[in-house]
C-alpha cells in the first residue's frame, strides 16, 4: 500500500485580502499567512514613540506619515510592518481627499521592531523585500540587544547602545536635519 498526503491547499492574494482582519495582524507569502506575534510593552512603547517623534517631524510640513500595523500590499505580498513610513504624496487617497484604506505598494520607510518569538532572519528578509520593491530605508530595532540596524543600499549598519554608539542613525532622504542615536531610542524605555 502507497501512502499519499494530499500538498497544502495555498491561498490567493486576494482570497487572503478578502478574510477578515486579525489581531494581532496577518501577513501574507508565497499563499501562506503567518500571524504577527501580539506587542508587548517595550515593543509598544519604542513603536508609538517613534512614530509620534517622526509625526512631529513631518507631518506639518506635509512631508511624510508615519502610520503604525498598516497593510502594505505589493509584488504578490501583503506586510504589517511596525511602522510604515510614507511619502505625502505616496499617501492613497480616497475620493474626498482624506487617506485610503488600501495600500497597494511599498512603505518610503520600512520599520520592524523584534519581538523576543520574531525569527531575526525573517524580519530582515522583510525589510530586504521591502527595499527590492522600492523602499528607501529599513530599520530592525532589536530592544532585547538594545540595537538599530539599518538597512539602505550596501551593507547593512547595526548601532549598539552597549558599545555607546553615539552616530546619528540613517534618516529617511530629506529629514537629515533629524538627528536621533540608538540611546535615543532605547532611553524612551525608562519610565
Amino acid at each position: 500500500m502507497v501512502a499519499t498526503t494530499d500538498k497544502p491547499k495555498t491561498l490567493a492574494l486576494e482570497d487572503f485580502l478578502a478574510l477578515p482582519e486579525t489581531k494581532p495582524a496577518s501577513e501574507y507569502a508565497d499563499g501562506a499567512i503567518t500571524q504577527k506575534p501580539m506587542p508587548k510593552g517595550k515593543h509598544s512603547r519604542i513603536q508609538s514613540r517613534l512614530a509620534r517623534e517622526i509625526d512631529q517631524i513631518t507631518e506639518s510640513k506635509k512631508f511624510a506619515l508615519a502610520l503604525t500595523e498598516l497593510r502594505c500590499t505589493m509584488a504578490g505580498r501583503s506586510i504589517v510592518p511596525d511602522i510604515a513610513v510614507v511619502r505625502w504624496e505616496n499617501l492613497p487617497r480616497d475620493e474626498d481627499g482624506e487617506i485610503g484604506d488600501r495600500f497597494d505598494r511599498h512603505p518610503d520607510w520600512v520599520i520592524e521592531i523584534l519581538s523576543p518569538e520574531q525569527s531575526v532572519t525573517l524580519v530582515m528578509e522583510k525589510i530586504i523585500f521591502c527595499l527590492q520593491q522600492g523602499t528607501e530605508l529599513g530599520w530592525l530595532i532589536d530592544p532585547q540587544a538594545k540595537s538599530v540596524t539599518t538597512f539602505q543600499d550596501g551593507l547593512p549598519t547595526i548601532h549598539l547602545v552597549e558599545q555607546e554608539d553615539t552616530r546619528a542613525i540613517a534618516i529617511m532622504t530629506g529629514l537629515e536635519e533629524w538627528q536621533l542615536s540608538v540611546q535615543d531610542i532605547f532611553d524612551w524605555l525608562k519610565v
